[in-house]
């Protein structure tokens, strides 16, 4: 992470680049939802230094690069990694075959304006160009100035490949690509206003939680998707979660909200630059954070702000 702004954080002296988990590629957990299953290497991820990127809100999430299995370029959805319903465009004609609607016009721009790569890239789409204002979905950037390339992408993600997409593997994107006449890549800076006191509390808060964790029956398969179901069906409608209210142990739910907390705190230091951010009338520092480190790659997120934003979508859709 870069420590700008704010000196060099407690963080930094911490992190080697190389040792950096990489990942299937699944989605990125909450850090609180993770210590569910007992997954305590999450106490270890809040204080170890690690890569810091800011999660732009873009659709459609587009994959593009050199196909590992007969070395030609292809652009696509996340859809290319489907074990079965293969979905890789290495042309037009296969946009067509595999894409219709937006999508499709999205990918069809996409294949003509990104610059060829050999590697695999993952990002998302924010716009065409034309405009200083763009919503994808929940979040409006404001761009100082009028876009003049054709496509907008906010890359993020880069994967690894022995012979084909299906065996991949996720890593974060540790570099800045350089913007082309076709193409404006948005990847801001991040970094964490962090002081020696602030890393320590977060520490002390760490080692408390791992203490706790011997008092609680943690939870998996069935139970643990029903009980992730339940808490999110809370965030989204603003209800207090109580210790008792689930199906699980209340020691759990206790910890569950100890690293939620932990995670806020985190949350409160992050700074970034790029576009300025709304939701509705509302200025945000940006969706979120993914920190990468070698303890895993977990989302750094309001899930109360953005949950109960997402869930009355419409009526933040009408604000803009």
């Amino acid at each position: 992470m870069d420590g700008r702004q704010g000196g060099t954080h407690p963080l930094a002296i911490r992190f080697n680049p190389c040792h950096t988990n990489s990942m299937k590629n699944t989605h990125i957990e909450h850090p609180e939802d993770a210590i569910l299953t007992g997954d305590l290497d999450v106490l270890d991820w809040f204080v170890s230094r690690g890569a810091l990127s800011v999660k732009i809100d873009g659709a459609p999430a587009i994959v593009w690069g050199t196909n590992p299995a007969n070395g030609k370029f292809f652009v696509g959805t996340k859809a290319v990694f489907n074990k079965v319903k293969i979905r890789i465009a290495h042309n037009h004609e296969e946009i067509n075959q595999f894409y219709d609607g937006e999508v499709a016009e999205v990918l069809h721009a996409c294949y003509d304006c990104l610059p060829h790569s050999d590697s695999i890239l993952q990002g998302d789409f924010i716009g065409f160009g034309g405009s200083s204002e763009y919503k994808s979905n929940l979040v409006t950037y404001q761009f100082p100035e009028v876009v003049s390339q054709n496509v907008i992408i906010a890359p993020h993600t880069y994967y690894e490949a022995n012979d084909d997409l299906r065996d991949s593997w996720a890593l974060p994107l540790m570099v800045n690509l350089q913007s082309t006449d076709d193409v404006l890549f948005v990847k801001p800076n991040a970094w964490i206003a962090h002081d020696q006191t602030s890393f320590a509390d977060v520490e002390e808060v760490c080692n408390f939680a791992r203490q706790m964790s011997t008092t609680c029956q943690f939870v998996k398969g069935k139970q643990l998707a029903e009980l992730k179901k339940e808490i999110n069906a809370c965030i989204r409608e603003q209800r207090e979660i109580e210790d008792d209210a689930f199906d699980c142990d209340p020691n759990l739910i206790r910890l569950w909200k100890l690293v939620k907390s932990i995670k806020e705190d985190c949350l409160y230091l992050c700074r970034c630059d790029g576009p300025a951010a709304y939701i509705g009338q509302d200025r945000i520092t940006a969706e979120g954070f993914v920190l990468a480190n070698e303890f895993g790659m977990f989302k750094l997120i309001n899930r109360g702000q953005f949950s109960y934003a997402n869930f009355n979508f419409s009526k933040f859709h009408c604000a803009n």
